[in-house]
């Protein structure tokens, strides 16, 4: 007997699914993606993210975990209804699956930085007054959940300050520490935490992204941290 209403779907895996959709979401505002072939990731975290052949990593709309995907059944099959603890809805009309398949990808073993990155890490934190006078380190690689924190330390007025290293700065660096400074502030022997983006080079839309969070940014001098004066001809 066919079942009707919706059913809840388990997500212990990554599905890829390719399918010709539109896509309608319904929240603060509401967006429509007309119909045609798109790829729909659904990962184990519970997130939902509809890409197309273009814009690189990005996706066209997503909807971030902790939400719930729903697969309608009966007169609705073939729609997913994805609703986050907001309230906002994400509905994907199937009109023809091309592929649909399901992965085990385990535990990640994170992210290793280059050569540079690291090497900035341990400079910084050894000179940690480069962010501020008065700054204290806590310590380096500070775990978190998601990963470790490339810096914890204090201001001079004893305020947390969790720093994000990158040889170059870009948006998906400024995300990455928003996610960890959303981490840390659920934690009352830490919060407020306040983060720092500090790479060599800055790119302007990360910079755009960081000072819309609250997020300071600082460029960081490698030689100048290696205690190696600039070879150029000085005035002065």
């Amino acid at each position: 007997m066919a079942s009707t209403g919706a059913r809840r779907v388990a997500l212990p895996t990554m599905r890829l699914v390719i399918a010709r959709c539109s896509v309608d979401y319904a929240g603060r505002l509401t967006a429509h993606l007309p119909s045609a072939p798109r790829l729909i990731l659904v990962k184990a975290d519970g997130s939902v993210s509809i890409h197309a052949d273009d814009r690189a990593y990005k996706p066209l709309n997503w909807m971030s975990p902790p939400c719930t995907l729903k697969e309608g059944t009966g007169e609705e099959e073939g729609v997913w209804t994805v609703v986050n603890k907001a309230g906002e809805k994400l509905i994907i009309t199937m009109e023809e699956v091309l592929h649909d398949s399901s992965h085990e990808l385990g535990v990640d073993p994170g992210l290793i930085k280059d050569g540079v990155e690291a090497h900035l890490q341990e400079l910084l934190a050894d000179r940690i007054e480069t962010l501020g006078e008065g700054y204290t380190l806590i310590r380096r690689e500070y775990p978190t959940a998601i990963g470790p924190v490339d810096i914890l330390c204090r201001d001079a007025d004893g305020k947390t300050v969790a720093v994000e290293i990158k040889r170059r700065g870009e948006i998906d660096g400024v995300e990455q520490l928003t996610r960890y400074l959303e981490l840390l502030n659920r934690d009352p022997h830490l919060a407020p935490v306040r983060g720092v983006f500090a790479a060599q080079e800055i790119k302007p839309q990360a910079r755009v992204l960081a000072t819309d969070r609250g997020i300071g940014c600082q460029v960081l001098d490698y030689n100048a941290l290696r205690g190696i004066e600039d070879d150029k001809l000085r005035l002065f």
